[in-house]
């Protein structure tokens, strides 16, 4: 990894520890067709609590892993420093498949693409039902 890429991860993880310092909040999510490799993070922007989140930013990564790659990074907290977020929240898995529902696949009905989401709780990882 250049130094470059480890400054910015750095960047993001220092943000995350700080924990809460006000609006506006980042929120960071890792999507991927299992639990062992992220192909798309979504970072969307909270305002003030209980407000929408907006700006919405996707980016994605099918050849690699998301989480480890430079440039995604970098545009990440880029993003994150553009929209003037004081409070970065992440949790450290990956939680649920990278396609959305009602835009990839019909609503109410499992992703067809990623069968390892389908019967397991997408926040502990455990099979359910």
């Amino acid at each position: 990894m250049t130094l470059k890429a480890q400054w910015y991860r750095d960047r993001l993880a220092k943000k995350t520890r700080r924990g809460f310092c006000g609006y506006p909040v980042a929120t960071v999510a890792f999507y991927g067709p299992d639990d062992t490799r992220a192909t798309k993070v979504s970072v969307a922007i909270v305002a003030y609590e209980d407000a929408d989140a907006d700006p919405v930013e996707r980016w994605f990564c099918a050849a690699s892993d998301v989480r480890t790659d430079p440039e995604i990074t970098e545009a990440v907290v880029r993003f994150i420093e553009q929209q003037g977020a004081r409070s970065v929240a992440t949790v450290d898995r990956i939680i649920g498949c990278p396609h959305e529902e009602g835009i990839d696949y019909p609503e109410g009905e499992a992703c067809p693409l990623c069968p390892f989401w389908r019967d397991r709780d997408r926040w502990s990882g455990e099979i359910i039902g």
